[in-house]
């Protein structure tokens, strides 16, 4: 029996009392674990909740706890510590007080006449894919000793719309927000060829994901310092059957500064459930797509459950990106996400895009993933904490130095998460340390390594052990610094002779400027070498940047690093020792 059905009768058989599947443990509520089957933790995910059941759920619910002090009875509340993910939906403007955009999707007749294709049922289909992201991202990260964090996304007391029996009998609940925003551009606007970035004469690709980015800062309009996330559905794409392209339609995940977003089209949406009853026949659903009215996304979409894969897959590849996540040798950032189906059904059906019969039996090890080191990267991340999480340290930065006999001193005051290892012919990564063990609350990843080319040779490929090694190193605290030649960090370019006969060697990060122009320039403080030198001030020469740093000695002398530009006499920061 498809185990949504199976589950879904478990969830309404009893209201206060829900054991765990048979060979399954129970549920942990200090590290956020659930069920350990495939289909138990599944549903979990999309109930939001590890023992409490899902009729319970009340709005805002934020983890009071009750305390006795004093014969008096008190109460506090933790709110969630994550850092959560809004859901927008994107539509043309609404000019002069006329709704430009039409609030559908593309959808075959037959389809559009048995459903609906409206605002509505896009917003319900929307909420489902992006639960089934969390079902799934829940799942990889527990298979990968993590427990069943993920992402939570803004919700809202409203109607239930995740099962068809919430809406028959009107059940509230708890739900993922959609925010329904008006872009500042029109219909034609967005649907212009030369914005479309799967048209091939197409000049300015990138003005969609632009524009979305300006729609979402004008809408959110997150304060200085808060990031916000945003996965971003654009409602007005279109399939142009006479050029055969989709219009309004981008896959970018990104941005900068205090907004994130991930951008896609609702291309494919007709295929998507709308409700936990429509996840199994979604994904086992042959229909072949019909190219005079919805689009075949890049010719992997020639049935109805593909197209569901593709949508579905392709705009989590895109919230990967959102959350900091580069493509890798396999996994959902890649393109696995083609088989997406396999964690939610026990059969395939078959394939226009393989031309050949689906998996008779869909085992875990056959299902796409997130890669490990997308993973990593979920760990630390805010939108995955934990009540239980140990905050970071505001100090995220990453320190590398070189010592004697080969070897390198690596520091992170929130802790070493993982190392990146490429060559210098690799466009993704295929080798790397990593320092998470787990989900356990012991002291976490180590603050300082030492590393040798003895602990990175033996991870490479045979033939890539001679090539010039780079490092991208990441700590807890979600900073990251690269080291461009390993071999050159350990070479003696790095190493220099002091005044005083002692051996010194340069840090990696010393001499990265990139500004045009720049001039190198080595100062080796006095102070730090000779007893007898004071140091007392440090003046800073600066207008809009720092254009100079003078140290100033207790003789009267000093060292000029830099120069003397900017605001006359600098400013002046006495030492007091």
């Amino acid at each position: 029996m498809p185990f949504f059905k199976e589950l879904r009768r478990r969830k309404t058989s009893s209201k206060s009392d829900i054991s765990p599947p048979n060979g399954s443990t129970a549920s942990n509520e200090s590290n956020g674990t659930v069920p350990t089957t495939k289909s138990s933790s599944t549903l979990s995910s999309l109930y939001g909740s590890n023992s409490t059941p899902a009729s319970s759920i009340q709005p805002n619910q934020s983890n009071p706890n009750l305390a006795l002090t004093n014969g008096k009875l008190g109460s506090t509340v933790n709110p969630p510590p994550q850092r959560p993910v809004a859901l927008g939906g994107a539509m043309a403007s609404n000019r002069n007080s006329v709704a430009d955009s039409p609030g559908t999707y593309d959808a075959v007749p037959e389809r559009a006449h048995r459903e609906g294709h409206d605002l509505a049922m896009a917003i319900r289909k929307y909420r489902m894919a992006a639960y089934l992201w969390q079902a799934f991202t829940g799942e990889q990260m527990f298979r990968n000793g993590f427990g069943r964090r993920c992402f939570r996304f803004e919700e809202e007391w409203q109607t239930g719309s995740i099962t068809i029996q919430d809406r028959a009998s009107g059940q509230m609940r708890s739900e993922a927000k959609i925010h329904v925003v008006r872009s500042a551009k029109t219909v034609k606007e967005l649907r212009d060829l030369n914005v479309a970035q799967q048209y091939d004469k197409a000049t300015q690709k990138g003005d969609l994901f632009s524009i979305a980015m300006e729609d979402m800062q004008g809408y959110f309009q997150p304060a200085p310092g808060q990031k916000q996330y945003v996965s971003v559905l654009l409602l007005d794409a279109h399939w142009d059957s006479k050029v055969k392209t989709i219009t309004g339609h981008a896959a970018i995940g990104g941005g900068a500064n205090n907004i994130q977003i991930a951008v896609f089209g609702s291309q494919a949406m007709q295929s998507y459930p709308s409700c936990l009853e429509e996840v199994v026949p979604a994904f086992t659903d042959c229909t072949r797509t019909d190219t005079n009215f919805v689009a075949n996304d890049c010719n992997e979409s020639g049935s109805s459950w593909e197209a569901a894969n593709i949508g579905i897959g392709a705009h989590l590849h895109e919230v990967g990106h959102m959350l900091g996540c580069p493509h890798q040798e396999s996994g959902i950032m890649l393109r696995d996400y083609v088989t997406f189906n396999r964690t939610f059904t026990c059969r395939e059906p078959y394939s226009t895009r393989t031309k050949s019969p689906g998996m008779r039996l869909c085992l875990p090890k056959d299902e796409c993933g997130w890669h490990r080191l997308d993973t990593l990267r979920f760990r630390y991340h805010p939108c995955f904490r934990l009540p239980a999480d140990n905050l970071a340290s505001g100090d995220e930065s990453v320190r590398v130095w070189p010592l004697d006999g080969g070897k390198v001193i690596v520091t992170a005051p929130t802790g070493i998460a993982f190392i990146e290892i490429f060559t210098d012919t690799d466009s993704t990564c295929h080798a790397w340390l990593d320092y998470c063990k787990g989900d356990g609350l012991s002291n976490g990843p180590p603050r300082q390594i030492v590393l040798t080319e003895n602990d990175i040779k033996p991870l490479l490929a045979e033939g890539s052990k001679k090539r010039r090694l780079r490092l991208s190193i990441h700590s807890v605290g979600q900073g990251d610094h690269n080291v461009e030649d390993f071999g050159q960090l350990m070479s003696k370019t790095s190493i220099i002779k002091l005044p005083n006969g002692q051996t010194g060697f340069k840090g990696s990060q010393l001499g990265t400027s990139q500004q045009a122009d720049s001039q190198p320039q080595q100062l080796i403080l006095e102070s730090a070498i000779k007893q007898s030198k004071l140091l007392t001030s440090i003046k800073i020469y600066h207008g809009f940047a720092i254009d100079g740093i003078e140290f100033c000695y207790e003789d009267l002398t000093s060292q000029l690093f830099g120069k003397r530009g900017g605001q006359p006499g600098g400013s002046e920061f006495a030492l007091g020792w």
